[in-house]
Protein backbone atom coordinates (compact mmCIF):
# COMPACT_ATOMS: atom_id res chain seq x y z
CA UNK A 1 0.00 0.00 0.00
CA UNK A 2 1.36 3.42 -0.98
CA UNK A 3 1.48 5.66 2.05
CA UNK A 4 0.23 9.25 2.07
CA UNK A 5 3.38 11.40 1.97
CA UNK A 6 3.21 14.35 4.40
CA UNK A 7 5.39 17.40 5.10
CA UNK A 8 4.91 18.93 8.58
CA UNK A 9 5.73 22.62 9.17
CA UNK A 10 5.86 23.96 12.74
CA UNK A 11 8.31 26.41 14.32
CA UNK A 12 8.22 24.93 17.83
CA UNK A 13 10.64 22.00 17.75
CA UNK A 14 8.91 19.93 20.43
CA UNK A 15 5.50 20.32 18.78
CA UNK A 16 7.00 19.52 15.37
CA UNK A 17 8.51 16.32 16.72
CA UNK A 18 5.27 15.32 18.43
CA UNK A 19 3.15 15.92 15.33
CA UNK A 20 5.53 13.96 13.12
CA UNK A 21 5.69 11.08 15.61
CA UNK A 22 1.90 11.06 15.92
CA UNK A 23 1.38 10.82 12.18
CA UNK A 24 4.12 8.19 11.80
CA UNK A 25 2.11 5.81 14.02
CA UNK A 26 -0.55 5.62 11.31
CA UNK A 27 -0.03 2.64 8.97
CA UNK A 28 -1.04 4.58 5.85
CA UNK A 29 0.83 7.88 6.52
CA UNK A 30 4.54 8.70 6.17
CA UNK A 31 6.20 11.99 7.17
CA UNK A 32 8.71 12.66 4.39
CA UNK A 33 10.00 15.99 5.76
CA UNK A 34 9.83 18.32 8.76
CA UNK A 35 10.18 22.08 8.41
CA UNK A 36 10.74 24.77 11.06
CA UNK A 37 9.31 27.59 8.93
CA UNK A 38 7.32 28.27 5.79
CA UNK A 39 10.31 28.73 3.51
CA UNK A 40 11.82 25.40 4.56
CA UNK A 41 8.45 23.76 3.94
CA UNK A 42 8.20 25.25 0.44
CA UNK A 43 11.68 23.97 -0.40
CA UNK A 44 10.75 20.48 0.82
CA UNK A 45 7.51 20.50 -1.18
CA UNK A 46 9.35 21.55 -4.35
CA UNK A 47 11.76 18.64 -3.91
CA UNK A 48 9.47 15.89 -2.62
CA UNK A 49 6.02 16.73 -4.11
CA UNK A 50 4.16 15.37 -1.05
CA UNK A 51 0.46 14.54 -0.98
CA UNK A 52 -0.34 16.71 2.05
CA UNK A 53 1.20 19.62 3.94
CA UNK A 54 0.29 20.06 7.62
CA UNK A 55 1.27 23.56 8.71
CA UNK A 56 0.98 25.99 11.60
CA UNK A 57 -0.05 29.59 10.82
CA UNK A 58 2.38 31.79 12.75
CA UNK A 59 5.92 30.87 11.71
CA UNK A 60 9.06 32.85 10.87
CA UNK A 61 10.21 33.40 7.27
CA UNK A 62 6.75 32.74 5.81
CA UNK A 63 3.40 32.29 7.56
CA UNK A 64 1.25 29.22 7.05
CA UNK A 65 -1.35 31.31 5.22
CA UNK A 66 1.21 32.68 2.75
CA UNK A 67 2.64 29.18 2.39
CA UNK A 68 -0.81 27.75 1.61
CA UNK A 69 -1.26 30.28 -1.19
CA UNK A 70 2.18 29.47 -2.64
CA UNK A 71 1.44 25.74 -2.55
CA UNK A 72 -1.95 26.26 -4.22
CA UNK A 73 -0.36 28.26 -7.04
CA UNK A 74 2.82 26.24 -7.56
CA UNK A 75 2.14 22.70 -6.31
CA UNK A 76 -1.62 22.14 -6.57
CA UNK A 77 -1.23 18.38 -6.18
CA UNK A 78 -0.25 18.98 -2.51
CA UNK A 79 -3.26 19.45 -0.24
CA UNK A 80 -2.89 21.82 2.73
CA UNK A 81 -4.18 21.28 6.27
CA UNK A 82 -3.78 24.21 8.68
CA UNK A 83 -3.22 23.17 12.32
CA UNK A 84 -3.31 26.07 14.75
CA UNK A 85 -4.19 27.32 18.23
CA UNK A 86 -6.10 30.25 16.71
CA UNK A 87 -9.88 29.86 16.64
CA UNK A 88 -10.24 33.10 14.68
CA UNK A 89 -12.88 33.30 11.95
CA UNK A 90 -10.72 35.63 9.87
CA UNK A 91 -7.86 33.13 9.82
CA UNK A 92 -10.22 30.40 8.66
CA UNK A 93 -11.58 32.50 5.82
CA UNK A 94 -8.07 33.50 4.73
CA UNK A 95 -6.92 29.87 4.91
CA UNK A 96 -9.79 28.70 2.70
CA UNK A 97 -9.19 31.61 0.31
CA UNK A 98 -5.55 30.47 0.11
CA UNK A 99 -6.68 27.01 -0.96
CA UNK A 100 -6.36 25.07 2.32
CA UNK A 101 -8.46 21.91 2.47
CA UNK A 102 -8.40 21.63 6.25
CA UNK A 103 -8.39 23.89 9.30
CA UNK A 104 -7.98 22.16 12.66
CA UNK A 105 -7.37 23.46 16.16
CA UNK A 106 -4.50 22.00 18.17
CA UNK A 107 -6.75 21.18 21.12
CA UNK A 108 -8.73 18.63 19.08
CA UNK A 109 -8.21 14.87 19.71
CA UNK A 110 -5.09 13.57 17.98
CA UNK A 111 -7.04 11.03 15.91
CA UNK A 112 -8.71 13.92 14.08
CA UNK A 113 -5.40 15.03 12.58
CA UNK A 114 -4.76 11.71 10.83
CA UNK A 115 -8.37 11.65 9.66
CA UNK A 116 -7.99 15.21 8.32
CA UNK A 117 -4.86 14.20 6.39
CA UNK A 118 -6.70 11.29 4.80
CA UNK A 119 -9.73 13.36 3.88
CA UNK A 120 -7.68 16.26 2.51
CA UNK A 121 -5.68 13.76 0.45
CA UNK A 122 -8.97 12.65 -1.13
CA UNK A 123 -9.78 16.29 -1.93
CA UNK A 124 -12.35 16.72 0.82
CA UNK A 125 -12.62 19.79 3.05
CA UNK A 126 -12.09 19.40 6.80
CA UNK A 127 -13.15 22.35 8.97
CA UNK A 128 -14.28 22.57 12.58
CA UNK A 129 -18.07 23.15 12.19
CA UNK A 130 -18.35 25.62 15.09
CA UNK A 131 -15.54 27.75 13.69
CA UNK A 132 -17.02 27.58 10.19
CA UNK A 133 -20.33 28.96 11.49
CA UNK A 134 -18.54 31.79 13.31
CA UNK A 135 -16.52 32.64 10.19
CA UNK A 136 -19.59 33.18 8.05
CA UNK A 137 -21.38 35.12 10.78
CA UNK A 138 -18.42 37.46 11.29
CA UNK A 139 -18.51 38.68 7.70
CA UNK A 140 -15.67 39.09 5.20
CA UNK A 141 -12.30 40.68 5.90
CA UNK A 142 -12.71 44.36 4.89
CA UNK A 143 -8.97 45.03 4.59
CA UNK A 144 -7.02 45.02 1.35
CA UNK A 145 -3.67 43.23 1.26
CA UNK A 146 -1.78 46.53 1.34
CA UNK A 147 -3.86 47.82 4.28
CA UNK A 148 -3.10 44.58 6.08
CA UNK A 149 0.66 44.90 5.48
CA UNK A 150 0.70 48.48 6.76
CA UNK A 151 -1.62 47.92 9.72
CA UNK A 152 0.40 44.91 10.85
CA UNK A 153 3.56 47.01 10.91
CA UNK A 154 1.77 49.85 12.71
CA UNK A 155 0.59 47.35 15.32
CA UNK A 156 4.24 46.36 15.84
CA UNK A 157 4.91 49.98 16.80
CA UNK A 158 6.53 51.17 13.59
CA UNK A 159 6.12 54.80 12.53
CA UNK A 160 4.63 55.89 9.22
CA UNK A 161 8.15 56.81 8.06
CA UNK A 162 9.55 53.38 8.92
CA UNK A 163 6.65 51.64 7.19
CA UNK A 164 7.08 53.87 4.13
CA UNK A 165 10.78 52.97 3.92
CA UNK A 166 10.09 49.22 4.25
CA UNK A 167 7.37 49.14 1.62
CA UNK A 168 8.87 51.77 -0.70
CA UNK A 169 5.90 54.09 -0.36
CA UNK A 170 5.55 57.77 0.55
CA UNK A 171 4.60 58.66 4.14
CA UNK A 172 1.43 60.29 2.85
CA UNK A 173 0.40 57.07 1.10
CA UNK A 174 1.02 55.07 4.29
CA UNK A 175 -1.08 57.51 6.31
CA UNK A 176 -3.89 57.26 3.75
CA UNK A 177 -3.89 53.45 3.97
CA UNK A 178 -3.90 53.60 7.77
CA UNK A 179 -6.73 56.11 7.79
CA UNK A 180 -8.77 53.87 5.49
CA UNK A 181 -8.13 50.78 7.62
CA UNK A 182 -8.99 52.63 10.85
CA UNK A 183 -12.21 53.88 9.27
CA UNK A 184 -13.24 50.42 8.01
CA UNK A 185 -12.75 48.91 11.47
CA UNK A 186 -14.42 51.76 13.34
CA UNK A 187 -11.30 52.18 15.50
CA UNK A 188 -10.05 55.37 17.11
CA UNK A 189 -6.38 54.95 16.18
CA UNK A 190 -3.92 52.66 14.42
CA UNK A 191 -3.04 50.60 17.52
CA UNK A 192 -6.69 49.88 18.29
CA UNK A 193 -7.32 49.05 14.63
CA UNK A 194 -4.40 46.59 14.62
CA UNK A 195 -5.63 44.99 17.85
CA UNK A 196 -9.16 44.60 16.48
CA UNK A 197 -7.96 43.16 13.17
CA UNK A 198 -5.64 40.72 14.94
CA UNK A 199 -8.45 39.50 17.20
CA UNK A 200 -10.55 38.75 14.12
CA UNK A 201 -7.68 36.94 12.41
CA UNK A 202 -7.37 39.54 9.67
CA UNK A 203 -3.69 40.27 10.42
Amino acid sequence: MKKIQVVVAEDQAMVLGALAALLETEPDIAVCARAANGREALTAIAKLKPDVLVTDIEMPEMTGLTLAGEVRDRYPQTRVVILTTFARPGYLRRALDAGAKGYLLKDRPSAELADAVRRAHRGLRVVDPQLAAEAWESGPDPLTERERQILWRAGEGKSSGEIADELHLSEGTVRNYLSEAISKLGASNRIEAARMARAKGWL
